[in-house]
């Protein structure tokens, strides 16, 4: 008599955790704290442009202190807010921003971007958004976090650095 065969599934590989974080009104060195007080482990930049006239958050110097305290830097420059979406937030048009954003991600692009983002977060490292909104609500990575929540099931959590 032949044994049934039970067929066993692999353990599927637990998703890391997902934080955002704006550094506007902040100091480098408070985005470094939070981010090293959550352990993350590879800064994603969703800014379309990672140029910024407050020092240490332009792309190369932030990378490079990043890099100091060993953490990852990434630019997902096609997950950035196009110039008419950035447009619409500095005048308060949070509406147009939404549906200018939304129809952006439907773009092969950013497709392609937010699949690289989600197989990271399913690797298990411990990732962070940024962008420069202090607030997530008013700022599109918001958009981005809830893309990835619905593809992974993980947590998000908003970081706040402190203020200068």
């Amino acid at each position: 008599m032949a044994k049934a065969r039970t067929t066993r599934k692999p353990k599927a590989r637990k998703a890391g955790k997902l934080f955002t974080i704006g550094y506007e009104k902040a100091k480098p060195d408070a985005v470094l704290a939070e981010l090293k007080h959550a352990k993350v482990d590879i800064l994603v930049d969703t800014r379309a442009i990672a140029a910024s006239r407050k020092p240490g958050f332009s792309k190369r110097q932030l990378a490079a202190s990043l890099d100091e305290e060993g953490i990852a830097y990434l630019h997902l420059q096609k997950l950035g807010t196009p110039d008419d979406g950035r447009q619409a937030a500095r005048a308060g048009k949070l509406d147009t921003l939404w549906r200018i954003y939304a129809k952006h991600l439907l773009t092969p692009e950013a497709i392609e971007a937010m699949n690289e983002l989600v197989a990271i977060v399913k690797s298990g490292r411990t990732v962070c958004l940024l962008c420069f909104e202090r607030d997530c609500a008013c700022c599109h990575r918001s958009r981005i976090a809830e893309v990835v929540q619905g593809r992974t099931g993980i947590e998000v959590q908003n970081l706040a650095p402190e203020l200068f």
